[in-house]
């Protein structure tokens, strides 16, 4: 077991599976020393826990739990593509989407519980750029979806 998935149990978090595609598309695509994550959502065992907008449906704050288990199936994803987590050498990028009533301006807060959790689990390596982005809707009704782009070795 590599020392970043021991991290992920020791924070109650063990890798999930790769969340099945719900369109045409694969999970992840590399090019060079970068591995491109599609957009993940917060699926648990094959099912979203909550769906609907944030700010109506959905609170900041369990919006911001939906945030870490997308990063979570994102590094799953990460995992089918490079073999193992420990090649990581950066979280490049983190772009995060909220399903938003519109006056819910929050959005940096909801993302940063996949910002966070990266922290949490890479330690610098987890540091990134990130964009938060607030939008009408997103696939299933989900609350929030996120993709990411990794280097490794």
């Amino acid at each position: 077991m590599s020392k970043i998935e021991a991290k992920l149990i020791e924070l109650g978090y063990p890798l999930p599976a790769v969340a099945k595609p719900v369109a045409a598309y694969v999970p992840s695509v590399i090019t060079g020393n970068l591995c491109f994550t599609s957009g993940q959502l917060p699926f648990v065992d094959g099912a979203l826990p909550m769906t609907g907008k944030v700010g109506k449906d959905v609170s900041a704050e369990d919006a911001k739990d939906l945030a870490r288990l997308c990063a979570l199936n994102a590094l799953a994803a990460l995992k089918l593509a490079i073999g193992d987590l420990d090649r990581v050498t950066r979280i490049v990028k983190v772009v995060g989407f909220v399903s938003v009533v519109p006056e819910f301006t929050a959005i940096p807060a909801v993302i940063n519980g996949a910002s966070e959790f990266f922290g949490e689990v890479f330690g610098d390596v987890g540091s990134h750029a990130r964009s938060a982005v607030g939008v009408p809707a997103l696939p299933l009704d989900s609350a929030v979806e996120l993709e990411i782009i990794a280097e490794f070795k």
